[in-house]
């Protein structure tokens, strides 16, 4: 009996090792560079602002900020957001390689010719009018088939 006490013991911690080595071995202890957790600081005050400014629209919308002081507060909410995405591109790191692990970027983008361009804006203007599926019975604005809520005054759609 004793030896069968050992064995299980050690069978215990065995078991109990792996699982708490799992974490490791799956690339979860990975550290974190400098420049990658400034960047995701960025990421949230530029969600954080961006958050502020629909507030602030919305707010206005509604009756609720003056008309005289919307025209400053968003000017500086934009300015304040400006600012992070200029941090941003100082960087030099692409939002996707935060999200992707030690995947290597492209040494040079591509650069786009005007046709291209033209080529791509038409398409994705063409993919824009298919997703819309009337218009907001109470303000007017473009509803897409699958919102249940105008995104401009809130009616209900459905």
């Amino acid at each position: 009996m004793d030896i069968m006490a050992i064995f299980l013991t050690l069978a215990v911690f065995f078991f109990v090792g792996a699982y708490l080595y799992a974490p490791f071995a799956r690339g979860y202890g990975r550290r974190v560079t400098e420049e990658e957790r400034e960047l995701s600081a960025l990421l949230a005050e530029r969600e954080r602002a961006l958050d502020s400014l629909q507030e602030l629209d919305f707010d206005y919308k509604l009756g609720k900020i003056p008309e005289e002081d919307y025209p400053a507060q968003r000017t500086s909410l934009l300015q304040k957001g400006a600012d992070i995405l200029r941090k941003m591109d100082l960087l030099s790191i692409d939002e996707t390689d935060l999200r992707r692990n030690n995947e290597k970027k492209p040494s040079a983008k591509k650069e786009i010719t005007d046709a291209e361009l033209e080529n791509l804006i038409s398409q994705r203007r063409a993919s824009r009018k298919k997703s819309f599926d009337g218009f907001c019975p109470k303000c007017g604005k473009p509803v897409v088939s699958d919102d249940k809520f105008c995104a401009s005054c809130g009616k209900a759609l459905k």
